[in-house]
């Protein structure tokens, strides 16, 4: 989630509410082609990586079909399981907007898909990384019932001016979060889990801090938007990721963070329960210019 966004109103076309019709009939073969050949890397690489709650929204959402999904066709079978619903967005959507669609437990989408040569990075969230990253986990109920929380909080932030505070959070969980589970640690942020380099990066390269999840310690760390992260947090499961939040009282929170400093991605702090002291070699690697 980002806060910088192309318009300030619905572009022509779109509904009050930003919504667009996903025109799937538009999709051309090789459009079709591409998330096909996108599905197919992924969904060999992460049995085993990510965790189980993803591979079984994979599963019961039937993703595995040829094509891009039909946003109309996923819905029913999302608002079955879980309450929610698939909604096409013309691109990148006021704050406002994306959090009352969340806590109405509507996720928009974007509905372009990125071209040959963009299969490995694209700095826009195209319809893969939406429906393939995020998707499937809103068939957990626990999970599900923590984006509305998200979606309700993010609402509650903007009275408070702590709007970036909380991107911090949605973040490092929704986009680049790890879970314990089953001995090990498992992917289920959607920016990894859609990303083939990532997927590897995240779990087994050297470079980066992992970190056991705490509330402040999150929503006071920066975060890279240009490449991979420098720090992982780990939380134990979406059960207490769901307490941490849905039952945190924001304002105390957003008052401690108003008087405490901002902390580098690559930071590492006495308190913190490490899992991983990562050698930042990839970051310095980048920063020299290799």
């Amino acid at each position: 989630m980002e806060s910088l966004h192309i318009h300030e109103t619905p572009p022509p076309g779109a509904a009050p509410d930003w919504t667009i019709a996903q025109n799937w009939s538009s999709y051309s073969a090789q459009d079709h082609a591409i998330w096909d050949r996108l599905f197919a890397r992924q969904s060999a690489q992460l049995p085993g990586r990510a965790c189980e709650a993803y591979l079984r929204g994979l599963d019961v959402l039937r993703l595995s079909r040829p094509g891009i999904p039909d946003f109309a066709e996923l819905s029913d079978r999302l608002m079955a399981l879980t309450g929610w619903q698939v909604v096409a967005v013309p691109g990148l959507v006021p704050d406002d907007v994306f959090f009352d669609h969340l806590a109405h437990r509507r996720f928009v989408s974007g509905t372009f898909i990125r071209r040959a040569d963009q299969l490995d990075y694209l700095q826009e969230p195209d319809v893969f990384h939406d429906v393939f990253g995020h998707v499937p986990l809103l068939a957990d109920p626990v999970y599900a019932d923590y984006m509305q929380a998200y979606g309700e909080g993010g609402l509650r932030s903007l009275s408070f001016g702590a709007l970036h505070k909380l991107a911090r959070l949605y973040w490092y969980t929704v986009e680049f979060g790890l879970v314990e589970e089953a001995g090990g640690l498992r992917l289920f942020g959607a920016g990894i889990v859609s990303s083939h380099g990532e997927s590897i990066f995240a779990l087994d390269d050297p470079s980066p801090n992992r970190i056991a999840f705490d509330l402040l310690r999150v929503m006071r760390t920066e975060y890279r938007i240009d490449d991979y992260q420098q720090s992982y947090f780990v939380i134990p499961s979406f059960e207490a990721l769901l307490k941490a939040t849905a039952e945190a009282d924001f304002a105390p929170v957003y008052a401690a963070l108003d008087s405490l400093p901002d902390i580098a991605p690559d930071a590492v702090l006495p308190e913190d329960r490490l899992f991983t002291r990562g050698t930042q070699a990839y970051a310095r690697m980048k920063a020299a210019g290799a």
